[in-house]
C-alpha cells in the first residue's frame, strides 16, 4: 500500500515521460524488413518483448548540435500536436537517434565534428567526428503507454531507411537478439500491441504518396476511462 493510500487519498498518478522510437527498415528480395530486438527479462518495462529501439527524451537531446534540420514533413506532422513546437520535434527525433545508437550500435550520422557533446551518451555517439542527422526520419505514429504499467511513455514513432545508419549491430543491456525481421517473422514473438499495429501499417505509411505528404494524418493511440482511443492528428 502506498503512503497516499494509507492517508486515505488516491494513489499518485504515474508520470508520463516523452519518448521516441526509431524503426529502421530495408528491403530484401522485395520484402520489407525492420530492425527489432528483445528486451531483457529483468527489464522493468516490457520484459521479453520484441520492440524497436527507443527510449525517453533527455534534456541533452535539446542541446546536441545536429548535422541537419528535421525534414519538413516530420516537422509539420509533429507540430500539429499540442505542446510540440519545432524545437521539441527536433529533440524527439534526436532522442530516437541517440537511443538507437545506445541499444544497437548504429548511428544515423554524417561526418561532421561536434564542438561539445552535452552528455556522455552524446559524447560516445559523436566520437571520431560524427554528428547526428535527423533528416531521414519520418514521423509516423504516436502512442501513450496504458495506465497500470510500471512506466508510462508518450512515444513518437519515426521510420528511417537502413542505409542512413552507420556501424555494425551489437546487443546492449536493453536489447538482445537484434535482427532484421519481416512482419511475418514476428507472428510468433511476444510483441506489444502498439508494435503489432505499427508492423501492420508500416508498408502503407512508407508509400511515397503518404511519406511525402506533410498533411497526412498520423495515428495517436491512448486510453481514456479504460477504453482504447485512436485519433488522427
Amino acid at each position: 500500500m502506498t503512503e497516499d493510500a494509507e492517508a486515505g487519498g488516491k494513489p499518485k498518478p504515474q508520470r508520463i515521460r516523452d519518448a521516441a522510437t526509431l524503426i529502421l527498415y530495408r528491403r530484401r528480395a522485395g520484402r520489407l524488413e525492420v530492425l527489432m530486438g528483445e528486451r531483457h527479462g529483468a527489464s522493468a518495462f516490457m520484459p521479453n518483448r520484441f520492440v524497436f529501439p527507443g527510449g525517453r527524451l533527455d534534456p541533452a537531446d535539446y542541446r546536441i548540435q545536429a548535422a541537419a534540420p528535421l525534414n519538413p514533413v516530420s516537422t509539420a506532422r509533429l507540430t500539429r500536436c499540442p505542446r510540440t513546437g519545432p524545437r521539441k520535434a527536433l529533440g524527439l527525433a534526436l532522442a530516437a537517434i541517440r537511443e538507437t545508437f545506445e541499444e544497437t550500435g548504429l548511428r544515423l550520422a554524417v561526418p561532421k565534428p561536434v564542438a561539445a557533446a552535452p552528455s556522455s551518451s552524446w559524447a560516445a555517439f559523436c566520437a571520431k567526428g560524427h554528428a547526428p542527422d535527423p533528416a531521414p526520419l519520418l514521423y509516423i505514429c504516436r502512442a501513450i503507454t496504458p495506465p497500470g504499467r510500471p512506466r508510462r511513455f508518450d512515444a513518437r514513432f519515426f521510420a528511417a531507411p537502413a542505409e542512413a545508419a552507420l556501424g555494425e549491430l551489437r546487443p546492449s543491456q536493453e536489447l538482445d537478439k537484434l535482427n532484421w525481421l519481416t512482419p511475418e517473422d514476428t507472428k510468433d514473438l511476444l510483441l506489444p500491441n502498439i508494435t503489432q499495429y505499427v508492423l501492420a501499417h508500416l508498408e502503407g505509411w512508407l508509400r511515397p504518396e503518404a511519406a511525402e505528404d506533410p498533411n497526412q494524418p498520423t495515428p495517436f493511440h491512448y486510453m481514456r476511462r479504460g477504453e482504447r482511443q485512436l485519433e488522427w492528428v
